[in-house]
């Protein structure tokens, strides 16, 4: 499928005995090496050749601080979303490039590097195209109008008679390309309100928004030249691999003996850091001339910690800790559903349904282990030059760690190997920051090895959820609570995000988003609850999907529970409950439709996996959920579909297909869209059957790819994704699709051998157990 890709290879790496240093020694012999860009220049430019960005030639007309126009009609656009293989520049650039009406072809993007003018920078919660619609399309509209204006006035007409298209306004008389007008001179500026007041494009007369473009930075990342962290070298820089304390908080360094370090060649010196933002309590660094210097050094050096008091915390008593906090009803903060109070509902209830949801803890594992090469530049300034998806979030930490002013502290932009939510938290740009200064100055790149990028990860916590629902005596739904507890990666990172629950009491909205769902189901109580023992044992992070990854795997299992407990078709049994009305009728302009989108997403999954079918081999079936990812805010309706098979004899699940289908508002960038829907769902089955570690000794028990076990591309099955056709509002793609995967499985399991897994990730252990049991 698709076009081949055809490799040349010298003799000297044929494949029979090609190794992973003779493909490095073959790339670099045809040519293909990795740069630095000039300090000055953004790293990750996809435009730029041997680091030199894109010159504007000539004038440049700047509508807005998003983009330029120069003298040859050439457009770049100023990109503040992090690049970790989603495309997210051609994206954006297409949404302004379509108002502005230009030629694709003269439109170039460049990934900025921290400025306070580009307001939050951020890349996560499957918001870069939600938050980038209006802005954009409103910049672009901005610049069509200024360029139509001059032209009017260069002609002497009204400019109600001129229109723009392709890079040209004419009047029908009058032609002007934009690269003349803009030659020409054009000084128009826009005030907020008259932005918000200018006319858009129609749906219907919208040229690049949802048709097949090719990738602005698709080049560099195919042919060796796209820039990443790794890759970043500054002259004079020395190395440095860190040695983790042996717990995330509270542990500090009692002594250092590099004796067996001094023989190692290229071995410099360690370093205990002090670290006034407490971010790296108890770190200590060891420098080398050269990366594998550094490491070598590193296994020689012995260092005494003293633990802090979590060193002999397991997921176990973390898991205990939730279950104790469940159990008192004055933790936690409660969500302002539409009745919120489900008092009467359960004492008046003829019948309960009960059940306890648990997921094990989950590392991001991205293909680029984190690191970071700070120094501070000539001007005196400090230089963090890093991939990361939250610079606003670690700018604030960098300037209490370095104790510098924030303006003397700038984020160089690079392509992300890889993020998942890692690179939100940038944790890791610290202990880099501190081995410069405690150089001087000097420059240090420093790396972590796969280990110390798993030990030091910021984990998915491990949650508890427990779930009732309360029935009438003609079993119709009357109730529903939802009660999770886990730790809280807001709530440590960014309190300041956290809403007030309608008790007083804050939650973190990402570890509880989904369990608000749009079903009607009468009084409806959810309440998020902090672990404050996982809090202190590791630094929660925000991973792929992050709440909506364990809270709709309860739901949509709990839905499909109380479907059978009342003698109802799951399908059905959500089609009813799927109301627009009240709370769930939806609002302008994020949630047009509510329920009713979330219905017709998932009626159309159930036709096209063939729900339902009795025409199945003995053991296997065909399960669904539905969700909404990402938030409530933002609602991207999805519905999921599985089909597997279950081996009775050791547990095995086999996943033969999966179907979804997805109402995202419009569609910006069709292949892009397909290609985070299909990362997603895969992300989803991986976290279902095969990732998940345990906390042990205060640490995540996991530390490589041999024992963490996420899906392999030999279990990859086969998919079929639909996207529903809408003129709304775009909203979040990168991760509803992980959402549904796992429930869609679990009640797949259960149609197909009769028994309910209620834990993530589901083993063949388990399965076999639940069959025994």
């Amino acid at each position: 499928m698709g076009n081949k890709l055809i490799s040349r290879m010298t003799n000297a790496a044929k494949p029979k005995d090609m190794t992973r240093r003779g493909f490095l020694v073959s790339m670099t012999a045809a040519g293909v090496a990795f740069g630095f860009p000039r300090a000055s220049y953004a790293a990750m430019d996809p435009a730029a050749v041997d680091g030199v960005p894109i010159q504007a030639t000539g004038d440049t007309f700047e509508p807005s601080m998003w983009y330029w126009i120069d003298a040859n009609g050439q457009v770049n656009v100023n990109i503040i979303r992090a690049e970790m293989g989603q495309h997210v520049g051609t994206a954006i650039a297409r949404i302004l490039a379509d108002e502005l009406e230009v030629a694709w072809e003269d439109v170039h993007i460049t990934h900025v590097d921290t400025d306070e003018k580009w307001g939050l920078m951020v890349t996560g919660g499957s918001w870069s195209i939600w938050q980038s619609w209006p802005v954009y399309r409103q910049a672009g509209a901005a610049g069509r109008t200024a360029l139509i204006e001059a032209a009017a006035k260069m002609w002497d007409v009204a400019h109600d008679t001129c229109e723009a298209r392709n890079g040209t306004v004419t009047d029908g008389t009058n032609t002007a390309t934009y690269a003349e007008l803009v030659a020409a001179g054009i000084g128009r500026s826009f005030t907020a309100d008259e932005l918000a007041a200018l006319p858009l494009k129609p749906h219907s007369e919208l040229r690049l928004v949802g048709k097949d473009v090719t990738a602005l930075d698709i080049e560099n990342k195919t042919n060796g030249k796209a820039i990443y962290g790794l890759d970043a070298k500054v002259d004079g820089m020395v190395y440095g691999v860190p040695m983790l304390p042996p717990t995330r908080l509270g542990s500090s360094v009692v002594s250092i003996d590099d004796s067996g370090a001094k023989d190692v060649k290229g071995y410099l010196q360690t370093l205990a850091l002090d670290d006034p933002s407490g971010t790296v309590p108890g770190w200590v660094v060891v420098l080398g001339e050269t990366l594998m210097a550094a490491k070598w050094a590193s296994e020689a050096i012995a260092v005494e910690w003293s633990a802090g008091d979590t060193a002999n915390v397991s997921e176990e008593d973390i898991n205990a800790r939730s279950r104790a906090l469940i159990a008192d009803p004055e933790t936690g903060g409660i969500l302002p559903t539409e009745t919120p109070d489900t008092t009467a509902a359960f004492e008046g209830a003829a019948d309960t349904l009960e059940a306890e949801y648990t997921t094990q803890t989950v590392l991001h594992f991205q293909l680029e282990p984190v690191n970071a090469t700070a120094f501070q530049n000539e001007d005196g300034i400090w230089e963090i030059h890093t991939g990361n998806q939250w610079q606003s979030l670690i700018l604030p930490t960098l300037s209490t760690a370095l104790d510098a002013p924030a303006d003397k502290i700038i984020m160089r932009s690079y392509m992300l190997g890889g993020g998942f939510g890692r690179r939100l938290n940038g944790d890791y740009t610290v202990p880099a920051a501190l081995t410069s200064k405690a150089l001087g100055g000097k420059p240090v790149k420093l790396v972590f090895f796969r280990e110390d990028d798993a030990q030091f990860d910021s984990p998915r916590s491990p949650s508890v959820q427990k779930l009732r629902m309360a029935f009438d005596t003609d079993n119709q739904v009357v109730g529903m609570e939802h009660h999770a507890a886990a730790a809280w990666p807001t709530g440590v990172l960014v309190p300041s995000f956290m809403p007030k629950g309608v008790n007083g009491a804050p939650y973190d909205p990402f570890a509880i988003d989904g369990a608000d769902h749009w079903y009607s189901v009468g009084a409806h109580q959810v309440r998020a609850i902090s672990n404050e023992l996982a809090n202190k044992t590791f630094r929660p992070g925000w991973l792929r999907s992050v709440g909506p990854g364990w809270t709709n795997f309860a739901v949509e299992s709990f839905m499909d529970e109380a479907a059978h407990k009342v003698g109802a078709d799951p399908l059905a049994f959500r089609l009813e409950h799927l109301k627009a009305e009240g709370y769930n009728a939806g609002s302008a302009p994020n949630a047009v439709g509510g329920a009713s989108r979330q219905a017709a997403v998932l009626q159309r999954v159930a036709e096209m996996s063939g729900y339902g079918s009795t025409d199945l081999p003995e053991d296997t079936a065909i399960g669904i959920a539905t969700t909404f990812g990402q938030s409530r805010s933002m609602p991207t309706w999805t519905a999921g579909a599985v089909k597997l098979r279950v081996d009775r004899e050791n547990g095995e699940i086999e996943v033969q297909k999966m179907w979804l289908a997805f109402d995202c508002g419009t569609v910006v960038d069709p292949d892009g869209a397909l290609a985070q829907c299909e990362g997603a769902a895969l992300w989803g089955l991986s976290m279902a059957l095969y990732e998940g570690t345990k906390i042990e000794n205060g640490n995540v028990a996991d530390l490589n790819l041999g024992s963490y076990t996420p899906l392999r591309m030999i279990d990859t099955p086969e998919m079929e994704i639909d996207f529903v056709e809408s003129t709304e509002v775009p909203v979040g793609l990168g991760e509803p699709g992980t959402t549904v995967v796992a429930p869609a499985i679990a009640n797949a399991i259960y149609n197909a051998v009769g028994v309910r897994m209620r834990s993530l990730p589901i083993r063949p252990d388990d399965v076999l157990a639940a069959l025994k049991a």
